[in-house]
């Protein structure tokens, strides 16, 4: 019997850092009004000649510095992205190549911010099966690249970086003790980005009309549906490995939204104590939110040897999420 174990994590943002007060200037909005809303007071942003695969490569390598494993050990490249450097070749095999990874297969996957927790089970799933001994899960996007600069309502929302795991087969205990996918196609409209595309190809009037970039009509029922539907995930998570609220040692959601992160955490009954926020720092990154937050509760010292990790993620599509895992 197979299971899996996280071995490496690693993180990489851009160095530019755009603070609420820089877009107080650009938008009608206000530090004070961004923070109560959302609990973000700046971002990272990509520098313009910087891709997805540029910050993937930087926390790709840190994680498998983490793990002391080396690129030619790799089976596996998975990269959850929204925002690929181009529709093909892939991300991964962009990475792949950087990485010098000659032995190891690769693709995207697109969940939106449910991404990390969709390649995690992917991931999972092959390591259990035996099929493959080292898997790099990469959450990488660079949403400063699809965002409407005069929409206040979504660009003081989203930054850009990069976050990494090192998943290896493991016939000890598992690591990852559960993962828990759903989703509701009937709802994408909410959160969207309707060109671009096969059914609206990217032209003059697409661009002229911001048809590529993010689309959030309706934000009060995002942020009703990710409540409770984060909430049902990490509860489904729970109940399938017979543990309670009480045991979870720390809770990382993803990094979308404070008071998102709060009502679920709530609901739950789980202690903010036991919450690893750091939205305030980085803002909304999509599918790199988690592993950057993981990354990091694992260097402060957040995350040992022995905790139960709690993970819950929402996105468009739209997509949901849990993963219980023993560090």
């Amino acid at each position: 019997m197979y299971g899996s174990k996280i071995a490496g994590t690693g993180a990489s943002v851009p160095d530019r850092i755009l603070t609420n007060a820089e877009l107080e200037q650009m938008v009608s909005t206000s530090d004070e009004w961004i923070v109560t809303r959302t609990g973000i007071s700046e971002r990272r942003i990509a520098s313009d000649d910087q891709a997805t695969s540029d910050l993937a490569e930087g926390a790709a390598r840190r994680a498998l510095e983490a793990a002391a494993v080396e690129p030619h050990d790799l089976d596996l490249i998975l990269v959850n992205t929204v925002t690929p450097d181009m529709f093909f070749p892939s991300t991964a095999c962009v990475l792949q190549e950087r990485l010098g990874a000659s032995r190891a297969a690769a693709f995207d996957l697109l969940a939106a911010c449910t991404g990390f927790i969709y390649g995690l089970s992917v991931a999972d799933a092959y390591l259990r099966a035996g099929l493959m001994r080292n898997i790099l899960v990469i959450g990488a996007d660079t949403l400063s690249k699809v965002v409407d600069w005069s929409d206040r309502g979504t660009c003081v929302l989203f930054g850009d970086g990069a976050g990494a795991v090192l998943l290896q087969r493991t016939t000890a205990d598992p690591c990852i003790l559960s993962t828990h996918l759903y989703s509701d196609g009937s709802k994408g409209k909410h959160l969207i980005i309707p060109g671009g595309g096969s059914r609206l190809p990217a032209c003059q009037k697409v661009i002229d009309e911001k048809l590529i970039t993010i689309r959030m009509p309706n934000g009060n029922e995002v942020f009703k549906t990710a409540v409770r539907s984060m909430e049902d995930a990490a509860i489904a998570a729970l109940k399938a490995n017979g543990a309670e609220v009480s045991d979870i040692d720390l809770f990382i959601s993803h990094q979308a939204n404070a008071r998102i992160i709060y009502a679920v955490a709530e609901r739950l009954g789980l202690p903010r104590e036991r919450i690893f926020m750091n939205i305030d720092r980085y803002g909304n990154t999509s599918a790199a939110s988690i592993p950057i937050a993981m990354d990091e509760a694992v260097r402060t010292g957040r995350l040992k040897c022995g905790d139960l990790l709690l993970l819950t993620a929402f996105g468009g599509g739209i997509t949901w999420g849990s993963a219980l895992i023993r560090w």
